[in-house]
């Protein structure tokens, strides 16, 4: 490829040059002349038909001549073909021509294949078959693809090959058709202020798609403007080729300018303005904060206060200027005391907001000592400041701290006061004088004393002088005495403002005195009755201590007699004694045992203690076997009070179960009727089978079996009472209306009530209201009984032949027939 690398003027004579090209290897050189002239300004058509296409012919192939191999001159190695991308046209457009020279003597097909022609991407390159001319179909883009490999075919019209492939090599032409762009629209960097000329401070790159071995892809870089443009115009500089952006100029101060801003510019073709393509980004330098001001002190001398006796409290509020970025190390205070504070009362924090400085008391202050502090104080930055700079590091000033008196608690001293006393004082002993101070020597005030605390109540203390008297026996025994000390608290109050307390203890050691008799421990234990196998040990309690506990003395008591007699004793040591039965045989029991015992104080002290002795049958270990155990170990009181409850709850649950049943009876009797199921009327009129009656025989009237009270008036017979077994053939007669009786309260004066109604009513069943029965049709066999009429004498008619009518008629001989029983 011949490029012109420079603008050149073209005169009317053809520009001749000479290209070599030298085989690396074999040293074989080639040379060719090159003509450039002016393009003739004819029409597209004419310049199209002026233009020669290259011709590509398949090289000759070695042949043989009288049995050896001839090679054939060499020729040149096929040029690669270049095309210029975003070629407008028009397209086909013919490239090459290729052919082989057999094509004289067969008729040829040619072809191409690879990338761009059979593969993707597919039908850039065609080929006429015939002519084995080479087309381009499309404009070409060289960021696409650079470079297209094709093999060209020559085959017969059967397809077989004539010519081995050869390569064709298509390079596209790099147009200068992409601008510039920058990795970043906005680039960020930083540079410390009162950086010297010549630092580096960032870089910026752009990228071009062209290619980057031609001037297409040839970058440069400027600065266009910077803003603002003080203390100079020109602060930057860049690098045009790398993009390294450097300081050139000193005075940057991030005081007075925090903030560059570049415009920067990249332009292809190495940066020439006129044929170059070109795109801006912008650079943002920040200028970084060094240590270059000191803090300083707003004032000379700084005032506070504060109370005695306080901590942690704010006197004083030291208040500091400085130049440099708030919130940095260059920015940031640190305090210190450098002089008036030898005893380390006050400390200096920073506030992380405001940068002041925050004295504060840390060790409690006296009035009465110190009435004022003059403290020296420093303020310097957490860095160091930077070299080359003229002011003094650090910056000092004074702190006037006033101490304010306030009324301070009295204390007594020494606290606690311990004292010794014996135990057994009598009420109105004075044991000793317990008084306070007060601190505040500047302030007249008395002070009045009270009890605080005293558990035991045996103290009391004089409110003006302190002195501390007895008002009970002290007893070193007592639950409120531990390990011999009885405390006791007071407070002591002043008259001040506000009044002020303090509190003080007072430790009583007490002596101890022999004031405890001994008493046998345990006091109750179990034994067999015989003296073997086992015995009883005891000990003694005493609740006063050496000297005045044991050794101790154990024995028994004269009386009563049976005592020494039943039972010996025996010293096994200063502390412990044993008790065994004298007598080879004692009754099975529980036996109180007295028992002398007497401590070793001074004088000493005796007591007779009672021992109950459990005495049981015992096993071959020793151990009690009988009943009585249970019974000698008795029940506790809520053992006895759980058996009773027990006792009480099973009588209240026996005596609900007892009215529950009698209550269930009564309820059972309620509803059982008056007579006896058997001897029940209604129950023997419902025997209707027995009757035998016709196919009428249905429908009952029972209304005559239920009580009175409960059958309604209508269901009462309003004429009278009519036979339901008898049709009626004629009108019926009018009778007085039975009148309905009120519940007799018993069936039988019921029943009697309905058989006097029966007898005064000749329309009635013959011998029972109650038997009312239905008509039993014509056709019957047997007799109408209608005949028959009640009386209450039954001496007008003879009942005698219902003898002979069978048992069914037994009931009704019996009570009509026979005379006049």
């Amino acid at each position: 490829m011949v490029y012109a690398v420079r603008s050149f003027p073209l005169s009317s004579e053809h520009a001749k040059f000479l290209i070599y090209a030298q085989d690396k290897e074999t040293q074989e050189k080639w040379q060719v002349a090159v003509k450039l002239s002016l393009k003739p300004t004819l029409p597209e058509d004419s310049l199209k038909e002026s233009q020669e296409i290259e011709e590509i012919v398949f090289p000759r192939q070695s042949t043989k001549h009288n049995g050896h191999l001839q090679r054939q001159k060499r020729d040149w190695v096929i040029p690669p073909i270049n095309l210029p991308e975003n070629s407008r046209g028009p397209f086909p457009q013919e490239l090459v021509r290729i052919r082989s020279d057999r094509d004289k003597n067969l008729s040829l097909r040619y072809s191409v294949t690879g990338p761009g022609a059979d593969q993707p991407p597919t039908g850039i390159f065609i080929i006429n078959p015939i002519s084995g001319q080479l087309s381009v179909t499309k404009p070409l883009d060289r960021e696409l693809i650079a470079r297209f490999h094709l093999r060209a075919h020559a085959v017969d019209i059967n397809g077989n090959q004539v010519e081995n492939p050869i390569d064709i090599v298509i390079n596209v032409i790099d147009m200068n058709d992409n601008r510039p762009e920058f990795l970043h629209q906005v680039w960020n960097g930083t540079v410390p202020e009162g950086s010297k000329p010549g630092t580096y401070v960032m870089t910026v790159t752009a990228i071009d798609a062209d290619d980057p071995n031609a001037l297409n892809g040839m970058l440069r870089y400027r600065i266009l403007s910077q803003a603002p443009s003080t203390p100079s115009p020109n602060m930057f500089t860049i690098n045009n080729e790398t993009g390294d952006i450097i300081t050139v100029a000193a005075g940057l101060d991030r005081e007075k300018v925090q903030q560059y801003t570049l415009i920067i510019q990249a332009t292809d073709m190495e940066g020439n303005p006129t044929y170059g393509l070109s795109n801006t980004a912008t650079a943002v330098i920040t200028v970084t904060d060094v240590n270059d001001n000191p803090p300083e002190f707003t004032a000379m001398t700084f005032y506070g206060e504060v109370p005695e006796n306080r901590i942690d409290v704010i006197v004083a509020n030291l208040t500091v200027t400085d130049k440099d970025q708030p919130h940095t190390p260059a920015w940031n205070a640190a305090y210190r005391i450098s002089g008036g504070d030898p005893t380390g009362r006050f400390a200096i924090q920073t506030d992380p907001n405001s940068n002041d400085g925050l004295v504060t008391v840390v060790k409690p202050i006296d009035f009465e000592t110190n009435r004022m502090f003059v403290l020296t104080v420093a303020a310097e930055n957490q860095v160091p400041l930077a070299k080359g700079i003229q002011h003094p590091p650090q910056s000092t000033a004074t702190v006037s701290v006033t101490v304010i008196d306030v009324n301070e608690n009295p204390y007594f001293a020494p606290n606690p006061k311990i004292i010794r006393q014996e135990e057994g004082l009598h009420a109105g002993t004075m044991l000793t004088t317990f008084t306070a101070q007060d601190p505040d020597r500047y302030m007249q005030q008395n002070i009045r004393y009270t009890k605080l605390s005293d558990p035991a109540n045996w103290l009391k203390i004089d409110p003006v002088n302190g002195q501390i008297t007895t008002i009970a026996v002290l007893d070193r025994e007592s639950p409120n005495v531990k390990n011999n000390i009885y405390n006791a608290t007071f407070l002591a109050s002043d008259n001040g403002i506000p009044p002020m307390s303090g509190t003080g203890t007072l430790q009583i050691y007490l002596l101890d005195i022999n004031d405890n008799a001994p008493q046998v421990l345990p006091q109750e234990a179990e034994t067999c009755e015989t003296p073997d196998p086992n015995s009883i040990n005891i000990t003694a309690l005493d609740y006063d201590i050496d000297p005045n506990a044991g050794p101790f003395a154990f024995d028994l008591p004269l009386s009563p007699l049976n005592i020494k007699k039943n039972w010996t004793i025996t010293r096994l040591n200063g502390d412990f004694a044993q008790l065994n039965l004298k007598i080879k045989f004692l009754e099975a029991g529980i036996y109180e045992v007295p028992i002398i015992i007497t401590d070793s104080g001074n004088p000493p002290k005796s007591n007779i203690s009672i021992l109950r002795v459990k005495v049981c049958q015992c096993d071959s270990n020793g151990d009690c076997t009988d009943v009585d155990r249970i019974v000698g170990a008795g029940l506790g009181t809520g053992a006895i009070i759980a058996i009773l409850l027990c006792i009480i709850i099973l009588l209240i649950l026996v005596l609900m179960f007892v009215v529950w049943m009698k209550r269930r009876d009564k309820e059972r009797q309620a509803k059982q009727l008056l007579i006896d199921p058997e001897d029940d009327v209604r129950d023997n009129i419902l025997k209707y089978d027995e009757e035998g009656g016709g196919e009428e025989d249905q429908d009952y009237d029972l209304s005559q079996l239920q009580q009175p009270d409960t059958v309604e008036p209508d269901a009462i017979k309003p004429v009278g009472i009519r036979r339901l077994d008898e049709r009626p053939i004629h009108a019926e007669p009018q009778y007085p209306v039975r009148s309905a009786a009120p519940h007799p309260g018993d069936i039988g004066d019921f029943i009697n009530e309905g058989l006097k109604a029966a007898d005064n009513d000749p329309t009635a069943p013959p011998y029972d209201s109650l038997l009312v029965f239905d008509y039993e049709g014509s056709g019957s066999t047997a007799g109408s009984l209608s005949s028959l009429n009640s009386s209450s004498s039954g001496g007008e008619q003879d009942y005698d032949y219902l003898n002979d009518w069978g048992p069914r008629f037994k009931k009704l001989a019996d009570m009509y027939g026979g005379g006049d029983d």
